[in-house]
């Protein structure tokens, strides 16, 4: 009877362990079909912008319709978000991922190829709950940092809602799945129903007969010449009234309900201000027209491309001098009041919240230090390869660039900024006024990329 037992506990192991074999197996088949349609040459032409998966993908189309392909869960960042127990008590039973969670099935046949550098692909997964799920291959990116800044700001949202003052306001910030499959390939989740700000203003302009191409704008500055004066005078008298604000209108004709119309514009106020703040924390940069996305379902906030962060913008040819972007069309499209009203007060409960979580939030920044994929170890090839390299003595890895980078970081989270030679830390409200400041100043502006569209 013993020794029965014994051969059901072994058959029970080795039925699991081959199970978790092909498990691995066919996730590891699914990632390098993954990279195949990342990786997967496009030749130029206006009408090489579609591809199929029945044509140009066979292998992994028919890896996924084979009815012995493991169960793999859509990588949504929905499906990866770990909840925590509510109540008090035993909480053995408690499952931290969500329940019923959808697993892929097939793809849509069609693959969309963006018009952008690295031509990444579009594709759709057809899930086992009936529905259709979009993301995004992209090339020629390490989406491992941009995945790490999704971790930390996921972080950010937790305390978000624990605090009472951002939970009444539904402080938040819009997070979406970010899946590194390599060093120069990953994932991203599609966020349905976003357009990008250039977008939005750029149709708005033609359709009033205002557009002004970049190359007239540039023309502009280049007159300017390189004295500040001189272009603060053309940035504010030639370049501005030919874009007018027009960002507002885009509210009035996608929420035409004046209900429907306020709460979004609440929600653009807020996830803008939480955003502003916690970019202006981890100094990220490259803000321009294409990497702010717009709900158009609530109005929400969406930053994009995570790659430009802890101020690299300001090592650019020409540096980035503003902390966050707050142009002109943004603010007037706050309402009446502009920045002085909710944003102002948003940004203040961000700004408080995170002074006061700064070393829960710092210990996860600190982990950057001696990440090798963080970009310092880039900038300055190999002599930052050989400051990061092992103390002999106590067998540490230091890193000196990293250790200032997080040093700045530290003195942002407490308020030492600008002129403030007594080192004496701003006050909260001190803080987001000199940001709001350094943001819409007109010197800053004039002086920004052309590229950035600091005119828009």
């Amino acid at each position: 009877m013993r020794t029965r037992r014994c051969h059901q506990i072994f058959n029970k192991a080795t039925s699991r362990d081959n199970t978790l074999k092909r498990f691995l197996e066919d996730a590891t088949r699914l990632t390098d079909n993954f990279l195949d349609v990342c990786n997967k040459d496009v030749p130029k032409g206006p009408s090489k912008d579609k591809l199929s998966m029945s044509h140009d993908f066979v292998v992994f189309k028919r890896l996924v319709s084979n009815p012995n392909f493991s169960p793999i869960v859509v990588p949504l960042q929905s499906s990866m978000t770990v909840t925590l127990p509510s109540g008090a008590g035993s909480h053995h039973d408690h499952n931290p991922f969500p329940g019923s969670l959808a697993c892929i099935i097939g793809f849509e046949d069609t693959v969309d190829v963006l018009q952008s550098l690295q031509k990444p692909k579009k594709i759709t997964i057809k899930g086992s709950d009936g529905k259709t799920y979009t993301m995004m291959c992209k090339p020629k990116d390490d989406l491992r940092k941009d995945s790490r800044t999704m971790e930390f700001n996921a972080l950010v949202n937790k305390c978000l809602r624990k605090d009472p003052e951002s939970r009444r306001r539904q402080l938040h910030i819009r997070t979406y799945a970010v899946i590194p499959l390599n060093e120069e390939c990953g994932l991203l989740e599609w966020v349905q129903n976003t357009h990008g700000l250039r977008n939005i203003l750029t149709k708005i302009y033609k359709e009033k007969n205002m557009y002004t191409r970049g190359a007239e704008v540039k023309k502009l500055i280049d007159r300017a010449g390189n004295k500040l004066e001189d272009k603060v005078r053309v940035f504010l008298n030639e370049i501005l009234p030919r874009h007018p604000s027009v960002f507002h209108e885009w509210f009035l004709k996608t929420f035409p309900n004046p209900t429907s119309w306020y709460m979004s514009r609440l929600a653009y106020c807020r996830t803008s201000a939480v955003m502003c703040m916690v970019g202006y924390i981890l100094g990220l940069g490259d803000r321009h027209g294409e990497n702010i996305l717009f709900d158009a379902k609530c109005g929400d906030c969406v930053h994009v491309d995570f790659n430009c962060l802890f101020k690299k913008g300001e090592t650019f040819d020409c540096p980035e001098r503003v902390p966050f972007r707050l142009t002109h069309n943004i603010v007037n499209a706050m309402g009446p009041l502009g920045c002085e009203g909710d944003f102002r007060r948003s940004c203040e409960v961000t700004l408080r919240l995170l002074r006061n979580q700064c070393d829960s939030l710092l210990t996860v920044l600190r982990t950057f230090i001696y990440d090798p994929l963080v970009e310092w170890q880039k900038t300055r090839g190999r002599e930052l390869l050989a400051e990061a390299s092992k103390n002999k003595e106590t067998g540490e890895v230091t890193n000196e660039e990293g250790v200032k980078i997080l040093k700045d970081i530290e003195k942002r989270f407490k308020g030492f900024e600008g002129s403030n030679r007594i080192m004496i830390p701003l006050s909260i409200e001190g803080h987001v006024h000199y940001l709001i400041n350094e943001a819409t100043s007109a010197e800053n502006l004039s002086r920004m990329y052309i590229g950035w569209a600091p005119y828009l």
